[in-house]
């Protein structure tokens, strides 16, 4: 099967060369094309537009940055492609919006396969995320060996809908431990501990956590440099509190997390990087989180 990509940024671009690694005949496309590059280089095609992209492939996987830039890239592929294809979107969407956005394709004969991803870029760039899948199974199985080449652990979640409220579940969950963490750091290096042998002891405890252990470095390296967005956290954080609203759940945890993240976007700015929420104590403290060897991105 002849796929097609668009959305080569941080997430994306690292989709689709998994896709090529591995293989699979892949056109691409991006609104910035030297993202494209490196796709190019490895094998791939480049298409002009949406639409090019969509007449030349059997098969169209997006990765954008929200819901209205999906709807316009979907909007545009759907004239294009064979009835019967697959649009396979692994951007992280609510699920009204993944709802509304698979009624539109239905209409022109398209179906829709969501897969959002979940574990970080750095996972991402090594083919080893995790892949959230929604829709419906047997559409699943036709694309299951796309998914696995771009990661290593794949969950099928129900039908649509379903993998965007894990997903959010996930993200959440992240960004509690992400406020949570620094904290903990601060706490350490305030009580006069080694900062370096403190993370290390917490990721040996049962206090640990995947953030702790990846975008914790980050922070003690001082780049906090995870290419994920204050903006994109409160995204995720809203379809969060959203769903407690929706299903009944109080989430008291998540309402102060994006409390603070909204006062991380007013000091920094919402393209400034997710990670850079722990500078909210660290400026209000005058004390930096920094401990020698740790990296300044994750590999």
């Amino acid at each position: 099967m002849r796929y097609g990509y668009i959305g080569l940024g941080n997430l994306g671009g690292h989709l689709a060369m998994s896709l090529i690694r591995n293989g699979f005949e892949v056109t691409v496309y991006d609104i910035d094309k030297p993202f494209a590059d490196r796709h190019l280089e490895a094998g791939a095609a480049w298409a002009s537009s949406p639409e090019e992209l969509a007449k030349s492939v059997d098969h169209v996987l997006t990765c954008l940055p929200n819901p209205a830039a999906s709807e316009k890239v979907l909007l545009k592929i759907v004239g294009a492609l064979k009835p019967g294809a697959t649009w396979i979107e692994n951007s992280t969407l609510g699920r009204d919006d993944i709802l509304r956005l698979s009624r539109i394709a239905e209409e022109h004969g398209i179906h829709m396969l969501e897969a959002p991803v979940t574990g970080g870029v750095h996972l991402a760039a090594r083919g080893e995320i995790t892949v959230l899948a929604g829709g419906d199974i047997a559409l699943f199985e036709t694309h299951k060996k796309a998914l696995e080449a771009i990661g290593n652990r794949i969950f099928h979640m129900g039908p649509l809908g379903a993998a965007a409220v894990i997903k959010v579940i996930t993200n959440m969950l992240a960004f509690i431990h992400l406020v949570a963490d620094a904290e903990a750091l601060m706490l350490a290096k305030r009580g006069g501990l080694d900062l370096a042998q403190a993370w290390a002891a917490i990721a040996a405890s049962s206090g640990t956590s995947f953030v702790h252990e990846t975008e914790g470095q980050l922070i003690l390296n001082g780049s906090y440099d995870i290419a994920f967005t204050m903006d994109l956290a409160l995204k995720d954080l809203g379809f969060a509190l959203g769903f407690g609203k929706e299903f009944g759940v109080p989430l008291d945890l998540a309402t102060l997390t994006q409390q603070t993240f909204l006062r991380g976007k007013s000091a920094y700015g919402g393209s400034a990087q997710s990670t850079q929420i722990a500078k909210l104590l660290e400026d209000a403290l005058g004390t930096d989180l920094r401990a020698p060897g740790f990296p300044a991105r994750l590999s």
